[in-house]
């Protein structure tokens, strides 16, 4: 039968109950999950259940049926001397896919199934559409993407893995919240963009007459709080880059940021390590996970590289070469194809591209990151070139990001506007004067510490694509003709 036929005879079945007055019933107020019941299966006592039907059987004057909540499924034993020869016949007419209340006795059929008899029944809401046949209504992944909601409806194991996520932020909140952090909102629309390297998505402000930006970071905001004297704080936040989609990057992703007073990437290093093993121990069960078909040991210690020794060996790069000549290194080893000038940051992207197919699976620390790449880190002692700031990478990924913070206003603005300096036309960046403003008042050392949340989930969860972690993916419009 055509999918026309099907919507048609659908929706004819719901004029018929239109015209009893009983169609879209409110939900019954003392409804029971199945799942807990199913535990302990009270045989004999009267329930009350509401979920959609998911499969239907006709055995002579009985039918069968399976009902299914977020929690559970059972079955629905029908027959009409239990609720009447015209609800059995309204019974049979209902689809699969359709919501209904259903109330009853518990008991168990002779091959020991949990079932409910049916005494009354409700139609809470009519499914025109029919759902996919199991899994093979949804192979096109681009469909599975755009209407998530038969994707979980039809695949369980997809369910699993939103439900996961929503442990994972949990588990990660509790660890935190612990350790005497202190949860915080930032706006999400910035006059600057700032906190991170990136292209903003823009915005206005129709009132106020004012451009602003989704924020890429929230780092600035946090950091003001710590002028404030709130010594620990964090924030699970969305933040938005106008960039490339990839199998690692969605424009709208989620971040955690966690600020400490008196810590430094040292501290940090230390904390994520702790977070990361926490929640492996705790999603897994140990710290052996398989991902895109290798192990990954996340066993303390982890491996500790150094990024400029390592640009140096491989590319001679030195943290003080100026763009141009970082290019033509660059060039001798066939790595870049660009024949204008970059800026170091950019130049810095094609490395990390480079090492990163290079990286362990297991986790590793790639500290040493160039001053000049890091214009909110703390620059070392004994060598300002070279500054407090790690990457975490685990299965090549990169996953976390920290430094010791950049306290010293008068620098920070230094910073800033040689940065202003190499920015491309099109970005338009400014000092953010406010930001420096707060600096000035003072701000204790302190570590910073980004971890992408939507990548620690695909780890934890063994999905390769961030499309598979986040409930509704950005997609391009879909063409029409």
């Amino acid at each position: 039968m055509e999918l026309e036929e099907i919507i048609q005879q659908r929706k004819d079945k719901l004029t018929a109950w239109e015209a009893t007055g009983k169609a879209y019933q409110s939900a019954p107020g003392d409804r029971e999950e199945i799942g807990p019941l199913l535990k302990d299966f009270p045989e004999g006592k009267k329930v009350v259940f509401a979920g959609r039907l998911t499969a239907k059987r006709l055995h002579g004057k009985v039918v069968f049926a399976d009902l299914r909540d977020s929690s559970g499924k059972i079955q629905l034993y029908v027959k009409s001397d239990f609720v009447g020869k015209d609800n059995f016949s309204a019974f049979d007419s209902l689809d699969i896919a359709d919501f209904i209340s259903a109330s009853g006795e518990l008991f168990k059929t002779h091959t020991g199934e949990p079932t409910l008899k049916l005494e009354a029944f409700t139609l809470l809401a009519k499914a025109l559409r029919p759902l996919p046949e199991k899994w093979h209504g949804l192979k096109d992944t681009e469909t599975r993407y755009r209407q998530r909601y038969l994707d979980l409806v039809s695949n369980e194991e997809v369910k699993k893995v939103f439900l996961a996520r929503s442990q994972i932020v949990k588990a990660i909140r509790d660890f935190l919240d612990t350790k005497g952090f202190v949860e915080v909102e930032t706006p999400m629309m910035h006059s600057i963009p700032g906190g991170a390297a990136g292209r903003p998505f823009k915005t206005f402000h129709n009132e106020y007459s004012m451009q602003l930006f989704m924020r890429i970071a929230p780092e600035l905001y946090l950091k003001r709080l710590l002028v404030g004297g709130m010594d620990k704080v964090y924030e699970i936040n969305r933040s938005f880059r106008n960039e490339g989609i990839s199998t690692r990057h969605n424009p709208e992703f989620t971040m955690l940021e966690v600020y400490q007073s008196y810590s430094s990437c040292q501290g940090m290093m230390r904390l994520v390590e702790e977070l990361v093993v926490s929640l492996a121990e705790k999603t897994l069960g140990g710290l052996k996970l398989n991902y895109d078909g290798k192990e990954i040991d996340l066993s303390l210690p982890w491996k500790v590289v150094s990024f400029a020794q390592v640009v140096k060996e491989k590319f001679g790069i030195l943290p003080e070469d100026t763009a141009e000549k970082m290019l033509q290194k660059l060039h001798a080893h066939n790595l870049s194809k660009e024949s204008t000038k970059l800026t170091r940051s950019q130049i810095a992207k094609v490395i990390e591209e480079v090492l990163e197919k290079d990286m362990s699976f297991n986790p590793v620390f790639v500290t040493d990151y160039f001053t000049h790449l890091s214009p909110l880190a703390q620059s070392k002692t004994d060598n300002p070139n070279i500054c407090e700031r790690f990457e975490l990478y685990i299965a090549g990924m990169e996953v976390g990001n920290a430094y010791s913070e950049l306290n010293d206003p008068i620098e920070q603005k230094r910073r800033f506007e040689e940065e202003i300096k190499e920015q491309e036309a099109a970005e338009n960046k400014s000092v953010d004067e406010d930001y420096c403003l707060a600096l000035e008042h003072g701000m204790p050392p302190a570590g910073g510490l980004g971890v992408g949340i939507d990548r620690l989930v695909m780890l934890l969860t063994g999905q390769t694509s961030i499309r598979d972690v986040i409930l509704f993916p950005l997609l391009k419009k879909r063409e029409v003709g």
